[in-house]
């Protein structure tokens, strides 16, 4: 075994930032490889998962997982395979859905871990279309947006795992769909590959103005993954009894205090009164993690047929996470961003 082999490196969380994460609020470490126990299972990581969630974790506070502390491995869903295994019904090499966060290696117990075929053409699906984006896009969409044919539904990051999810998903139940995307190639990659019927560039001088035309019977659904001026802009086309799942909203993600301008919470309030709109926040596997089976059964023909499209854009190398993960917060990436870690 080669000294690489008997040693772990990973990122910890050095300091919480202010607004944007600095090199300074991460720690490359490296130490000796845990030792699995009974029932235990040490894992070699192949691919990391980036996810807007992270800065969250970031920030000391109330939310819906405890923060990151100060020394510790920062979090994440990993796609590893296993190297040593004390637990029955798991062998070397078994490729398996974990929480090792930033590093390469980790100790898991087997409960804790999902089983993944052996025969996956590709493992990191399991990061993207087919794990948690995927489906955040399905419940979110089916559970709370309750898409009917004929209605106008608005994604923001309409190339993002969730939002290209969305929209195609309500193509597939008859909805006009109108993406919102950052810059001219994302907005054709949209229309052209994932068969929206318009896609907006939210930096357009007149996006608002844009969105409105795209949209002259208004907007039945909005499924929330920004925030900031796309939300804007949107809630007022929303329709009486339009339906807002609301999964993220990345353009607070950095802020460190409330935004200047003038208060526009007795306009929101009064207009989910007299329009009866519901606008619903949830957090996916605590809420609905008994409907995996049944997504997994619906979308993984979908994506192996192509009816569904999927986009990664992987980053080789661990050492490159916390740069590629202010890429995603700007949202600079284009498709899941996924660390390939060896």
């Amino acid at each position: 075994m080669t000294t690489s082999q008997q040693h772990y490196q990973g990122w910890q969380l050095a300091k919480r930032p202010q607004g944007e994460p600095s090199a300074e609020c991460f720690s490359w470490v490296t130490g000796e490889l845990p030792t699995p126990q009974h029932g235990q299972l040490l894992l070699r990581t192949r691919y990391l998962s980036l996810d807007p969630y992270m800065r969250g974790r970031m920030d000391e506070g109330e939310s819906y997982a405890p923060p990151v502390q100060i020394g510790d491995v920062m979090v994440g869903g990993t796609v590893s395979q296993v190297e040593v295994s004390h637990a029955q019904g798991f062998a070397p090499g078994d490729w398996v859905l974990s929480q090792g966060g930033w590093q390469n290696a980790s100790v898991a117990d087997a409960k804790d871990v999902v089983k993944l075929s052996s025969s996956l053409p590709h493992p990191s699906y399991a990061l993207g279309i087919l794990g948690m984006p995927g489906f955040t896009a399905y419940m979110g969409l089916t559970d709370i947006g309750k898409p009917k044919s004929g209605e106008t539904l608005v994604v923001g990051a309409a190339t993002g795992p969730v939002g290209a999810t969305v929209g195609q998903l309500a193509k597939l139940k008859g909805c006009r769909v109108i993406g919102v995307a950052g810059g001219e190639d994302k907005c054709a990659y949209a229309v052209e590959h994932l068969g929206f019927d318009a896609c907006l560039d939210h930096r357009a001088a007149d996006f608002t103005e844009q969105l409105a035309q795209a949209c002259p019977n208004g907007v039945d659904i909005y499924f929330e993954n920004v925030g900031g001026k796309v939300f804007e802009a949107v809630f007022p086309l929303l329709n009486a009894r339009a339906r807002v799942p609301v999964c993220g909203a990345v353009a607070y993600y950095n802020q460190d205090s409330l935004p200047s301008g003038p208060d526009k919470t007795p306009f929101i309030v009064t207009q989910l009164i007299k329009k009866r709109i519901l606008m619903q926040g949830f957090i996916i596997f605590a809420d609905y993690a008994e409907h995996y089976t049944e997504f997994l059964d619906t979308m993984t023909p979908w994506v192996e047929q192509g009816t569904i499209h999927y986009r990664e854009q992987v980053i080789d190398g661990l050492e490159h996470a916390p740069q590629a993960l202010n890429q995603l917060l700007r949202g600079d990436n284009f498709g899941k961003m996924v660390i390939k870690v060896s």
